[in-house]
């Protein structure tokens, strides 16, 4: 989108009266700061070679040579994936899918159930333990369920567990596992944790988890595990993630934050402070962003750690983009996009995904202040609750240092 249109939907969205308080026009030679900020705004969508990794690995799966990861099954040529039960607690199953019996499935076969059964949807993919999201794309590929089926499980099968490649050694194996319940049905109108081989209309490419990787729409990353070859049918009643074992929170969901985009490197006493920003859309949704600069080292009252107190201002969401970046074929939402019509998001903010936002903030005096941003989400829950715990997902409340001088 061109900076003309973000600033007028800018000022559109704050209204005549907060304009008029921050005694700044709508027009955009009047509001050169905000136009400036505006037009360094990051794409809406990330493109793949452009997301952040934060892959496991020695040496990293990715790095492989061309000729190790086809000896190896990542490449779609050789790809194969094994559904089969658990030995120690096993399902029962009419058909499983293993390699040694011949019936693992293989690429063709994944993209032949993809001709009637693929779906699309828009996620953030966010690691459980840093707070800034990787990367925003448009994932494609086929429902976990639709393999499942194909095992013709009958009976006692309670939990699917999914591991991918990690160079044959059993000390770097990376796996993680969900109830069956929510491989076989899509609670709360969430899309179906799929069967992966496409990033924003791309083959995914290895650094991406390719050949074919898990996604699980609602999920952290370490639930969508790359390298996918195998899954595991169990009678098991709990998990065995690897992210167990570094006391994380297996089951958290994504949550709902704001953070800083784009802060003048300059700001001079008493001009207009325009900020940028983007909110990670959790399960709860997005109703509000809201700024705060607050006197450095001035004192707060320590029975209020989450600044419930404080006068916060509401930024305003932007609303979707005209271009959406990403490299989608055509700069355009792909056909039958979840959540998607005609091209244009159902709702917005989109859960799961992020929105970006602005505010243009009035001058301060000299000095050296803390400018803070949270969220509230669609259920009123002010960040950083209604889960504030590091190791369900990072959703601190942003500090950022500004200066004033002239």
């Amino acid at each position: 989108m061109n900076p003309d249109e973000l600033t007028r939907r800018f000022f559109l969205g704050c209204g005549t009266a907060t304009a008029a308080a921050l005694s700044v026009s709508t027009s955009r030679a009047e509001s050169p700061e905000l136009a400036r900020v505006l037009s360094k705004l990051e794409p809406y969508f990330t493109p793949p070679a452009e997301f952040q990794d934060v892959s496991r690995g020695t040496p990293l799966p990715h790095q492989l040579s061309a000729a190790k990861k086809r000896e190896v099954g990542m490449h779609r040529d050789t790809w194969k994936l094994e559904v089969v039960s658990d030995p120690d607690n096993p399902a029962t199953l009419g058909k499983p899918l293993a390699k040694k019996e011949g019936t693992a499935l293989d690429f063709a076969a994944l993209l032949a159930l993809g001709k009637t059964n693929a779906v699309r949807f828009a996620k953030v993919m966010t690691c459980l333990n840093i707070g800034c999201p990787l990367g925003m794309g448009i994932w494609e590929g086929v429902p976990l369920r639709d393999v499942l089926w194909l095992t013709q499980p009958k009976a006692n099968l309670r939990r699917v567990f999914y591991h991918g490649y990690h160079n044959d050694d059993p000390k770097q194996l990376f796996r993680s596992s969900l109830p069956v319940g929510r491989v076989l049905e899509d609670p709360d109108d969430l899309p179906p944790v799929i069967l992966c081989y496409k990033l924003n209309g791309e083959w995914l490419d290895s650094e991406r988890g390719g050949p074919v990787r898990i996604v699980v729409p609602e999920a952290y990353g370490f639930k969508s595990v790359k390298w996918l070859t195998t899954v595991t049918l169990s009678n098991l009643a709990h998990a065995n993630d690897t992210y167990a074992n570094g006391n994380n929170d297996i089951d958290s969901p994504l949550k709902t934050f704001a953070a800083t985009f784009q802060l003048p490197t300059e700001i001079r006493p008493n001009a207009p402070i325009p900020i940028t920003g983007y909110a990670q859309v959790g399960v709860s949704g997005l109703s509000k962003v809201q700024v705060w600069i607050h006197p450095l080292g001035k004192p707060w009252p320590e029975d209020d750690p989450y600044f419930a107190k404080a006068p916060w201002t509401d930024a305003t969401i932007l609303g979707p983009p005209q271009q959406w970046g990403g490299k989608l074929p055509g700069n355009a939402i792909p056909k039958d996009v979840l959540g998607f019509e005609a091209g244009q998001p159902k709702a917005w903010p989109m859960r799961l995904a992020k929105a970006h936002w602005a505010v243009l903030l009035p001058g301060l005096p000299a000095g050296e202040y803390v400018l803070r941003c949270r969220t509230i989400d669609a259920k009123k829950q002010v960040q950083p609750m209604p889960r504030p715990f590091k190791k369900s997902g990072r959703c601190d409340i942003e500090e950022v240092k500004i200066i004033v001088a002239a």
